[in-house]
């Protein structure tokens, strides 16, 4: 390659780094009908110690934002073809659509049809690979963390329950630190 040329994607090799945790602020819209679109602001997120999942926080500007938890897997395979059945399925849109997916999501207790970006998209799950290759997410995976959550239906993920942390952090509850029962 001489200096004067551009290097491509391909010729960069992808750092690796499990404690970078990639975001991206964007405008998704939801779809009301094809001729109805609303804006709203939305932020996706990425964790090395969650790898298989990308988190897309809908209405950020308000004081609780809606999350919904998505497989980075299946957003990968939507930007070329459609993928994904129930509960979420995202197709690459065509016409007016061009340029964006379509991702559908159904939970209990909402549903939404959001047209996102997919040059956006494809760029965020692209740095999402720099932090955690695809194929490789088993290794970054705390299996033991996973059972602990549930087991003991640990809500805020410190994988110790729910919320069970004392004034100390340990899990005892002597307050002395070293982990033991009162007593």
């Amino acid at each position: 390659m001489t200096p004067d040329q551009e290097p491509t994607p391909s010729t960069v090799p992808p750092q690796r780094c499990a404690t970078t945790r990639p975001t991206l602020h964007l405008v998704v819209e939801v779809v009301v009908t094809p001729e109805l679109l609303v804006p709203v602001a939305a932020r996706l997120r990425y964790r090395a110690d969650d790898p298989y999942t990308v988190h897309l926080d809908n209405h950020v500007d308000l004081p609780e934002p809606v999350t919904w938890a998505l497989s980075r897997e299946l957003l990968l395979a939507g930007l070329t073809r459609p993928a994904g059945l129930g509960d979420m399925s995202i197709t690459p849109g065509d016409g007016p659509d061009h340029g964006h997916v379509l991702l559908s999501l159904h939970g209990e207790e909402a549903s939404a049809l959001l047209r996102i970006p997919a040059r956006a998209l494809h760029d965020f799950l692209r740095r999402t690979e720099c932090v955690v290759p695809v194929g490789l997410e088993r290794d970054h995976v705390d299996l033991d963390a996973l059972v602990r959550r549930l087991l003991h239906g640990d809500r805020d993920g410190d994988g110790y329950g729910d919320g069970d942390a004392d004034s100390d952090g340990d899990r005892g509850g002597d307050g002395d630190g070293d982990g033991d029962e009162p007593g």
